[in-house]
């Protein structure tokens, strides 16, 4: 049975740059209770869709959709590296009936999952530990991007899934709303940038160490006024949130991707991770919204929604 979604935003700038204290506490604070709303759920899985920033999946050959039956944090902004703990055989369960339903995913016995998956599942952990976990990851930053539609598709086939499970789960959407982050892109990256988006040749430490600084740094110049990337757009994430609450997860469909990079920023195709959340929770839901603030120094919309199933799918 499915206990509850839980759409949030990610920021590996939490905790490494500081915005205006009374912001942090409030964010804390719906973060605390967002963990509380876990725990009393008291979930046995927790399926989570997430993207990835070029870390774990590359050109080399990149799926819209994989479902992890074993997968490995990288350890990136200080979230927690190591093997996580993949019900195998339930994952792959989650897969077939995912390829029965109609919505092609892919499957990995290796997946590499970076702070897009593992920063929610901390969060969350903080009065009942996820510790049984479901990595589903989503293509939302290498282009070409999946449609909407098959988010959703995606979503509600997980959903049909988790509803007949004997365990509790509890779905997790982990991404945008809008953001600009520093991303490396293909269509213009140098030789040697190039041939690693391709072939996913790990960093070495002091390529992530300059990587993680130079976003740290962004996130300063966004809080100071001189960054030349797109601000979080508070309009356009009310937008997104209210439409979410009401039940209409097509509200980008006619959103073209460039369309949605120059308002949301390339972080907000992030967003596909809520839809497909929700999406899984079936054709009736109710919400509750947590927080909202745009906050630069992280240099995101940071949301978070929590949502329920209010009646059973035919």
């Amino acid at each position: 049975m499915i206990v509850g979604a839980m759409c949030l935003s990610h920021s590996p700038l939490k905790d490494q740059n500081r915005p205006d204290s009374a912001v942090e506490a409030e964010f804390d604070a719906a973060v605390s209770k967002a963990a509380q709303l876990v725990a009393e759920q008291r979930p046995d899985i927790t399926v989570i869709f997430h993207p990835d920033h070029i870390n774990g999946f590359f050109y080399g050959l990149l799926p819209s959709f994989c479902i992890a039956t074993e997968a490995t944090s990288i350890g990136d902004y200080g979230t927690a590296a190591g093997k996580l703990n993949v019900p195998e055989a339930r994952a792959a369960d989650l897969a077939r009936s995912t390829l029965d339903s109609g919505v092609d995913a892919a499957i990995s016995y290796n997946m590499q999952v970076d702070h897009g998956a593992m920063q929610p599942i901390e969060w969350l952990s903080a009065q009942y530990p996820l510790s049984r976990v479901i990595p589903i990851f989503v293509n939302c930053a290498a282009p070409p991007l999946p449609t909407f539609d098959r988010a959703r598709a995606l979503g509600r086939a997980v959903g049909t899934w988790a509803r007949a499970a004997p365990e509790r789960v509890l779905i997790v959407g982990s991404g945008g709303l809008s953001h600009d982050p520093p991303m490396a892109d293909l269509a213009t990256a140098p030789p040697e940038m190039r041939h690693r988006l391709i072939s996913g040749a790990p960093l070495d430490h002091a390529a992530r160490f300059a990587r993680q600084s130079r976003a740290r740094n962004e996130g300063n110049s966004m809080a100071a006024g001189v960054s030349t990337l797109l601000p979080a757009s508070p309009e356009w994430d009310r937008m997104l949130l209210d439409a979410f609450a009401s039940g209409d997860l097509s509200v980008l469909d006619k959103w073209s991707d460039i369309a949605i990079s120059q308002t949301g920023g390339r972080g907000g195709h992030e967003t596909r991770t809520w839809v497909a959340a929700l999406s899984a929770l079936g054709n009736s839901y109710s919400t509750t919204e947590l927080y909202y603030a745009a906050i630069d120094e992280w240099i995101t919309g940071m949301g978070i929604l929590w949502g329920t199933p209010t009646q059973t799918p035919a």
